[in-house]
């Protein structure tokens, strides 16, 4: 199967010899003069040039045609820029993407997206517990990143979404280590062993360096992480993997996503098991209910929909594009909106009090959420999504207030999906097994 860096010679083949054939053929203006169907000023090999141009850079993209191009201009235009599609992939009928963790949060949005993607021919889903949910295109087998074989799984894959990632057990920072960064290592060398050219993987805001919340950085801010948090030193951790591995794996395209934080309805009781812990009734928290929101220095934060994630890596994949990426959706969010949000009101609250309650909470297993996790929200720069606007052509359908009233809706209704992470029943009765196997001390 060709890759995408296979496709190159083979475009610029196709290039030269549309560019020839187009130069023998009259102008448009000459052709239809008399019918007065296209500007004087665009001839008809022009016009097939700046098309032909295009596609060959954004696959996807609809084509653009100077004002004043002729109809039939316009059809053989698109004629033309169609061999570049194929030509991007190999074969356009056997595009086949691997994804990992794809049962989760953002898994099951990337699976969605890629199975209305046209140009996508087949997806395989790994996760550590296969669901009942039924995706077209899809069809699943149990891995576990840490220690299962995973070459064969990738074998004959075109790219892979790398989403695994073990949040929980915060008490137990080895057994995420073991599976979020030496796991993650396996997936990058079982990828290159299987002679996959496309990786896209799940970086995150957290990967960056504590930033300024007054204006945004762009995706060349450093990304060491804040050390004390599990999770965002396991972030900036494989950043460093991935600048090995790509001056090792060069013919590699690695693609490096960083959103903020991801919600959707049907993964809120999920997020609470994981984060806010069985002592908190999702079903309560809701507008009117919650009086105060504490109003914290540095409680800035940015946030999307996990719909608008999973086009985000469709377009990653789909697109020849490289690098880093930051995700995130308008407006930023602060105390203030929280408490529109909640029809609550602001309450100025010392950093190290509510620190300190978090902590206690923490030690006594009442908590998921680590108090280190706490620290890092706090230090989280605010990022410039520029680049994926302009060079991977995303932009969200969902505002950031949208995504965090779906994440209300969901804590409030209990909904979720048929895959293991996202069940709503998860907890157990009455939540009890979230206290028996003890609170943030599994994965």
């Amino acid at each position: 199967m060709s890759s995408m860096t296979d496709a190159r010679p083979r475009v610029a083949e196709f290039d030269m010899r549309a560019v020839e054939r187009q130069r023998r053929q009259r102008s448009c203006r000459t052709r239809h003069r008399e019918r007065r169907t296209c500007a004087p000023t665009v001839s008809y090999a022009e016009c097939s040039l700046v098309a032909s141009s295009i596609a060959a850079v954004v696959s996807r993209s609809p084509l653009c045609f100077p004002a004043g191009t002729c109809s039939r201009a316009k059809q053989d235009c698109r004629a033309a820029a169609t061999p570049f599609r194929h030509a991007r992939w190999g074969n356009p009928d056997r595009v086949h993407i691997v994804v990992t963790g794809a049962t989760g949060n953002v898994g099951t949005s990337v699976v969605e997206a890629l199975a209305e993607d046209a140009d996508v021919s087949s997806v395989l889903g790994l996760a550590r517990r296969l669901p009942s949910w039924q995706v077209p295109k899809t069809r699943w087998a149990r891995a576990d990143i840490a220690h299962d074989p995973l070459v064969p799984h990738l074998r004959g894959a075109n790219a892979l979404i790398h989403l695994a990632w073990l949040f929980q057990p915060t008490h137990d920072p080895v057994t995420t280590w073991r599976s979020n960064v030496e796991g993650s290592i396996r997936v990058f060398r079982a990828a290159a062993e299987a002679g996959v050219r496309t990786i896209v993987y799940a970086s995150s805001v957290g990967a960056y360096s504590p930033g300024p919340k007054d204006r945004p950085v762009d995706e060349s801010w450093p990304t060491h992480g804040w050390p004390n948090a599990g999770y965002t030193r396991e972030k900036a951790y494989l950043e460093r993997v991935l600048d090995t591995f790509e001056h090792e794996h060069p013919d590699t395209r690695v693609v490096r996503l960083r959103p903020g934080f991801i919600f959707k309805r049907e993964a809120a009781p999920a997020q609470r098991r994981l984060f806010a812990g069985p002592l908190i009734p999702g079903e309560l928290v809701r507008p009117g209910l919650i009086p105060v929101v504490p109003d914290l220095p540095g409680l800035r934060f940015q946030a999307l929909h996990s719909a608008d994630a999973g086009q985000a890596y469709r377009l990653a994949i789909t697109r020849d594009v490289r690098g880093a990426f930051n995700l995130a959706a308008d407006p930023v969010i602060d105390a203030a909106q929280l408490a529109e949000l909640l029809n609550a009101r602001t309450v100025r609250v010392p950093t190290a009090a509510l620190r300190a309650a978090v902590a206690t909470a923490w030690h006594l297993h009442l908590l998921p959420a680590s108090p280190h996790l706490f620290d890092a929200v706090l230090r989280l720069p605010i990022m410039d999504v520029t680049r994926a606007r302009t060079e991977l052509g995303w932009s969200p359908q969902h505002s950031s207030l949208e995504a965090i009233r779906a994440f209300l809706h969901g804590l409030h209704q209990g909904v979720g999906m048929d895959t293991p992470p996202l069940a709503r029943d998860a907890g157990g009765r009455l939540r009890m097994r979230e206290f028996t196997t003890g609170v943030g001390q599994r994965p």
